[in-house]
C-alpha cells in the first residue's frame, strides 16, 4: 500500500513538473500574442 501511494506522489510530482516546464517554456511566445487585443463576439467592451 505504501509503495503504491509513493508511486502516485512521484507520478503527480513529475506530471506537475512537466506542466510547469511546458507552461514556462511554451508560454513565452503566446503571451505576446494574447496581449494583443482580439475582438471576441459578445465580450464585454
Amino acid at each position: 500500500m505504501r509503495s503504491r501511494k509513493l508511486w502516485l506522489i512521484v507520478a503527480l510530482a513529475a506530471f506537475a513538473a512537466f506542466l510547469a516546464y511546458a507552461w514556462v517554456d511554451g508560454g513565452r511566445e503566446p503571451v505576446r500574442e494574447i496581449a494583443v487585443e482580439i475582438p471576441v463576439p459578445g465580450a464585454a467592451q
